[in-house]
């Protein structure tokens, strides 16, 4: 009797307080302010409640501008201090008492998307933007505010996507960190899904030589579209094209350089036939770039533009009304894109170097890391951090 109330009360305290050994506090990078920066630090271990999950941190990608958002220079709302982070891979370590599927060690995606859960309109990017409605700001600031850029972190149970370890790192071959790749490829999986991405179907990509565009072309390619990758820089063009034919021989991609003439690339884009469709990732520093302008007006009449990115002036006279163009906004995805996208990484996408390279770094590494992730950008490239 005595060994069995010894084994209930270990796994009471594992499951609803933690892993006992660290409750009194546990590595993380925290950013005290703005102008200061940065620092490892001993925090408190968070504990489950009702609706959370806590995760102990394999590995919390690093964005190419993350330098940008936590210096201020992006002057992204978030209030301070907080842990930074984006989305990671990890492994479940307690759960609220609510929780009915998720198991202890479990291997799980989680995502930086928070909404919540009484009016999922009302969202943020945890650690990055606390969103625009009081709903969203109060939520990241009182009950998710600390992100991935620790050994451990509290989310919520709905951004916790599972993922079949035995078989996407068993008979698949995927690396643990290479499946957080998925941080980049569901951006652009969420905008082709949502215009309804054909196979055989002809998608112009722009730009494609960021880390969302090159992941764009990957779910293009996957999905067994003809890919047009517009971009400026001719290098990483080749560079992307290359990556693909590595990969898949069989892929249709074509090449456009970008030349800031709106006709001439509109001549460039038609020459091609008819395209169908039309992804938009632009980052802010291309919001008044005439690109989209470009691929839009080089659409087949009844073409769809998915618009994910940040350009601000998108209508080209007529065209759009003249020739039934439909647009459509997305904001990120759902979590039901999620769970979609992880059948389909379940054996559609390339293995090993040919489907993300990852450049590691440590917490104490942080400043490097930033630095890395600012140059090593484009299809198939990641820089992780790991706790």
């Amino acid at each position: 009797m005595s060994d069995n109330i010894s084994e209930f009360t270990f796994i009471a305290i594992f499951v609803f307080r933690g892993v006992k050994p660290l409750l009194g506090g546990h590595r993380a990078l925290v950013l005290d302010s703005v102008e200061d920066g940065f620092s490892p630090k001993t925090w408190p271990t968070p504990e489950p409640v009702p609706g959370s999950a806590i995760v102990r941190v394999t590995a919390s990608v690093v964005l190419s501008y993350f330098r940008e958002i936590y210096n201020g220079q992006r002057q992204y709302p978030f209030p301070t201090p907080l842990v930074g982070g984006c989305s990671a891979i990890g492994r479940i370590t307690a759960v609220g008492q609510d929780a009915a599927a998720l198991q202890l060690g479990q291997l799980v995606y989680v995502d930086c998307v928070v909404r919540a859960r009484d009016k999922p309109s009302e969202l943020f990017l945890s650690t990055i933007h606390e969103g625009f409605s009081e709903g969203s700001k109060r939520l990241m600031k009182d009950v998710w505010h600390d992100g991935t850029l620790a050994e451990f972190v509290k989310v919520p149970l709905d951004n916790c996507i599972p993922l079949d370890e035995g078989r996407l790192c068993g008979s698949l071959g995927y690396s643990v960190l290479a499946m957080l790749y998925m941080s980049y490829l569901l951006v652009p999986y969420s905008g082709l899904q949502d215009i309804k991405l054909e196979p055989g179907e002809t998608v112009a990509i722009c730009p494609a030589t960021g880390g969302y565009g090159g992941a764009g072309i990957q779910i293009a390619i996957t999905m067994g579209a003809r890919v047009i990758s517009m971009g400026r820089n001719e290098n990483e063009l080749k560079r992307l094209k290359e990556h693909v034919k590595k990969s898949t021989p069989a892929a249709n991609i074509k090449t456009v350089k970008i030349t800031g003439d709106d006709d001439t690339d509109t001549l460039v884009l038609q020459k091609f036939g008819n395209i169908d469709a039309v992804l938009d990732i632009s980052p802010p520093a291309a919001a008044k770039s005439t690109h989209l302008k470009s691929a839009i007006r080089a659409l087949r009449h009844g073409g769809r533009c998915s618009l994910i990115g940040a350009v601000e002036d998108i209508m080209p006279g007529l065209t759009i009304t003249g020739n039934n163009i439909t647009l459509k906004g997305k904001f990120m995805y759902e979590r039901e894109d999620m769970l979609q996208f992880v059948k389909m990484l379940g054996g559609m996408f390339p293995i090993g170097d040919n489907f993300v390279s990852t450049k590691v770094f440590g917490l104490a590494h942080w400043n490097e890391a930033f630095g890395e992730a600012a140059r090593y950008t484009g299809i198939g490239k990641m820089v992780v951090l790991m706790p």
